[in-house]
């Protein structure tokens, strides 16, 4: 057994249609984003960088959902060194959207019929009064941050960003490139 396989998980032995993704370097995000599925997909891009620094492909169809598991991927896209290209469908919001901005400008694109959400962070806040107190706090630090990742990616004075993501801020493909989101839209993959 060579070493790229002792590293793959039980279920991607297992699952021929994620191993072919593997073999052509490309990646799906079509689901909520939660702990689970951030350590599937760290796994396998951390498995494709070792292979080769040859580009990757990340497509992305996604509620969004858990921020630390959204900025776990984010980072990790960041932190390998083969290029990842990301390509939103359907609907790319909340921690899909930080994902995205991952990428480099130039790197991110979309099908036509995408939409985009940036908006604050949530939370289910609970508990005695001085922990609801230091969970919004917390909240507050994230919505900062975020609001950050967005300005720097996109270009977006800081302070609009914040406006912006006070409440949900729905784009269209036209409106998220004029905002800086993506660089285009594709409609093949022969646009790539």
């Amino acid at each position: 057994m060579s070493d790229n396989e002792d590293k793959k998980t039980d279920a991607e032995q297992a699952n021929p249609m994620i191993e072919r993704m593997l073999k052509a370097r490309q990646v799906l995000i079509c689901e909520a984003i939660n702990q689970d599925m951030a350590k599937r997909v760290t796994a396998q891009l951390l498995m494709m960088a070792n292979d080769s620094d040859d580009d990757i492909t990340l497509f992305l169809n996604s509620q969004g959902g858990h921020v630390e598991a959204g900025d776990t991927i984010h980072d990790i896209i960041k932190f390998i060194k083969p290029r990842v290209k990301i390509v939103g469908t359907g609907w790319v919001a909340s921690a899909g959207t930080h994902i995205f901005l991952a990428a480099d400008k130039e790197d991110r694109v979309c099908l036509p019929n995408t939409r985009f959400l940036i908006h604050q962070p949530s939370g289910g806040v609970g508990g005695q009064v001085t922990d609801i107190a230091i969970q919004a706090q917390q909240i507050e630090k994230m919505r900062a941050r975020l609001a950050r990742v967005i300005a720097d990616a996109t270009g977006q004075p800081f302070e609009r960003v914040m406006e912006d993501i006070d409440r949900d801020h729905w784009m269209d493909t036209q409106e998220a490139i004029e905002y800086g989101i993506l660089s285009r839209v594709v409609s093949s993959s022969a646009d790539l």
